[in-house]
């Protein structure tokens, strides 16, 4: 069982920025991967960005080059980072924290998801 609680969501005016952060705790934490994935009213959850337990990422294509996915590692406690740059409306939905053992970058390898937080960006 991995426990994730995600922080650091809010309301920005596009072009803005936002860190989210997501802590992942309990047993064997370590050997698992960790996503992002956000989803808006309607529509299906959809991966941001992930990273691998060994450090490699991927990010959606909306999101390349704006967005940052990092990690701090420790035995069974993971601190997951999101760091949003040049924020657009497009980008408002609820991020998730995502925690798979064999992978975070699809839905389908996703064991462990947190509560959600909300990201707003106005015009």
């Amino acid at each position: 069982q991995v426990q994730l609680v995600e922080s650091g969501g809010g309301s920005v005016q596009a072009g803005g920025s936002l860190r989210l952060s997501c802590a992942a705790s309990g047993p064997s934490t370590s050997l698992y991967s960790f996503g992002w994935f956000r989803q808006t009213p309607g529509k299906q959850r959809e991966r941001v960005a992930c990273i691998a337990s060994h450090g490699d990422t991927a990010y959606d294509a909306s999101v390349k080059g704006r967005f940052t996915i990092s990690q701090d590692r420790a035995e069974n406690t993971v601190q997951l980072h999101l760091q949003m740059e040049s924020l657009n409306p497009d980008d408002t939905a609820v991020y998730y924290c995502a925690a798979g053992r064999y992978g975070a970058c699809v839905i389908t390898a996703v064991n462990f998801w947190g509560r959600g937080t909300q990201v707003t960006v106005s015009s």
